[in-house]
């Protein structure tokens, strides 16, 4: 496919072998467009890999930053659980955000959190709100621990973020989407990867082999939870009307009830 954009002529043209569709640029359908190639090309060049939330890196999509917090703030979770720590930095923002709301805890799980990286958690103000848990999300051990921790709490979201083939997130989904609450959610993030296969850093079988797939999976499969493509937006005054910039496609399994 190419896209071919005219900002004289105000006209964004999507080539498709010899089919030619000229869309005016200034549109919803053209805006879908330049949004889908922004989020490629960005993946390729590690543009998530540039910010940071209270002072440690979060490898997130500014745009995927702002729909959990919306998400969250509905929510109003007293346990937020995510697989997948890295620099700790998604473990901050949503320590922060219930200290905000005046309540709840987070745990994070990784298969191995860095020495560097665990000290500068531990370290950080919001940890009396964190608890770590290291070992393989899927380890029964590991999903245990988790689900004794997570006892007595009343609204639960879980976001996986670890491993992202089809069959690792598969058995995270099976593993603790027992704990979700209902109307809340468990995440199965960076599904982009289906989109990014065919880039440099991608690779081709990524096109079935992707967290997006492990959620379709999952919702086939429990009737209990519906798929969205991203939660409620508590507001929007635009004429989009769906979520154009994310790295979490087919992502939000909402438990019903």
């Amino acid at each position: 496919m190419k896209l071919v954009i005219d900002t004289e002529a105000r006209t964004l043209d999507r080539v498709e072998g010899d089919v030619r569709t000229s869309l005016p640029l200034y549109s919803d359908d053209a805006f879908e467009a330049i949004a889908d190639l922004y989020v490629k090309v960005g993946w390729n060049q590690k543009y998530l890999y540039t910010f940071s939330w209270m002072g440690r890196p979060i490898i997130q999509m500014p745009d995927d930053v702002m729909r959990v917090q919306e998400a969250i703030h509905a929510i109003k979770p007293d346990l937020v659980i995510e697989t997948g720590v890295a620099h700790g930095g998604s473990l901050i923002l949503y320590a922060s955000l219930l200290e905000a709301m005046g309540e709840g805890h987070v745990i994070g799980v990784d298969i191995e959190i860095r020495p560097h990286n665990r000290t500068a958690i531990e370290a950080h103000p919001l940890f009396k709100r964190i608890t770590l848990v290291e070992g393989s999300s899927t380890a029964p051990d590991i999903v245990a621990q988790v689900r004794d921790k997570a006892a007595g709490y009343k609204r639960v979201m879980v976001l996986l973020d670890s491993n992202h083939t089809r069959e690792h997130v598969a058995a995270e989904l099976e593993a603790y989407a027992p704990l979700v609450t209902p109307g809340s959610y468990i995440v199965a993030t960076d599904g982009i990867m289906a989109m990014v296969a065919d880039t440099p850093r991608g690779k081709p079988e990524w096109t079935e082999d992707n967290p997006s797939r492990a959620a379709e999976d999952f919702a086939a499969r429990h009737p209990e939870f519906t798929l969205l493509p991203e939660p409620p937006t508590p507001f929007n005054e635009s004429t989009l009307t769906r979520q154009l910039v994310t790295h979490w496609p087919q992502a939000w399994l909402r438990r019903n009830g």
